[in-house]
């Protein structure tokens, strides 16, 4: 009779334990369990104010895998590679997601502004790619804020002209490009070929007066290593699964993304999209593959030479 009692207190203890675990899970209304430390990058996101799901879903709050450190004596070949994304690609549909509250509740370029705003990362010019002037926060407040444009208004009552005053908002919608510079090193530590993102920029469309396309232009530079502990708060979209999802640090470490080469490091500093030198948009493309090759290949003739 003992022993039965004691099963019965035991069996009521691990209940209470389970029962206190599974609570402590919960989110609240204040703080909700997927959130992240503030509402939303989005001023029109809100989030839901009761679990929006049949299961207690856990924080998504993660920490980068460090890079393994490479000796500067342990380089064999190096090789700087700059990257084009098209996220109107089929394969970086993650970049133009909407968002929800385990990605933000905005698109990535949302994500990285919202960091840039609140002190979280940092930004630099886009007068180069090396890094060498900090935009401060007024710079980037001015560049999100939108644009005022005048308007000449016609006022058929009294046959007169006015001039009004709009405003435009930032679109994210504009932004459709960015540009990854990255090293390729083959490591003889590791005995392998290795890639490490040294720098992401956002590309913005410009338009014309009229509406009409004129040109893409990099709005500013982020130190790829600086920010890998902001991008492992926010969740990438699956289109395949919506339960296994990944980080942004894991998407770009995966190379999960769709890309062209641009320009590979050159005694003359030149862009393969140079028309001066590549006439032909797919000259360029070709010349950009030829380049991806040279590095898959270079890693096996490490090996046999």
């Amino acid at each position: 009779m003992q022993i039965l009692n004691l099963y019965k207190s035991c069996a009521a203890a691990l209940l209470l334990i389970s029962a206190g675990s599974a609570f402590a899970q919960k989110g609240t209304v204040d703080q909700p369990l997927a959130a992240p430390d503030y509402p939303g990058v989005n001023k029109d996101w809100r989030n839901s104010l009761t679990n929006d799901g049949v299961w207690d879903r856990v924080r998504h709050d993660t920490k980068p895998i460090p890079w393994q450190p490479i000796r500067e004596a342990d380089i064999l070949w190096k090789k700087r590679v700059w990257r084009e994304i098209d996220t109107r690609e089929k394969q970086n549909v993650g970049f133009r997601f909407a968002g929800d509250e385990n990605s933000g509740g905005g698109m990535f370029i949302e994500i990285v502004m919202d960091g840039l705003k609140r002190g979280k990362i940092e930004a630099y010019s886009n007068v180069d790619d090396r890094f060498t002037t900090k935009l401060t926060k007024q710079q980037l407040v001015e560049m999100t804020a939108g644009k005022d444009d005048t308007v000449k208004v016609y006022d058929p009552t009294s046959d007169t002209y006015s001039i009004r005053v709009t405003h435009t908002d930032f679109n994210p919608e504009i932004v459709t490009k960015y540009r990854i510079k990255e090293d390729w090193i083959f490591d003889r530590n590791e005995g392998k070929m290795v890639v490490r993102i040294v720098g992401l920029a956002p590309m913005e469309d410009i338009y014309g007066e009229d509406g009409g396309y004129r040109a893409t232009r990099t709005m500013f530079w982020l130190y790829y290593p600086d920010i890998r502990d902001f991008l492992a708060k926010y969740e990438v979209v699956n289109p395949m699964n919506d339960m296994y999802r990944y980080t942004w640090d894991e998407f770009f470490e995966s190379r999960m993304f769709a890309s062209k080469i641009v320009k590979v490091s050159n005694p003359f500093n030149r862009d393969l999209f140079d028309q001066s030198v590549y006439p032909n948009k797919m000259e360029s493309l070709y010349e950009g593959q030829r380049a991806a090759d040279e590095i898959f290949n270079k890693e096996h003739d490490m090996w046999v030479y």
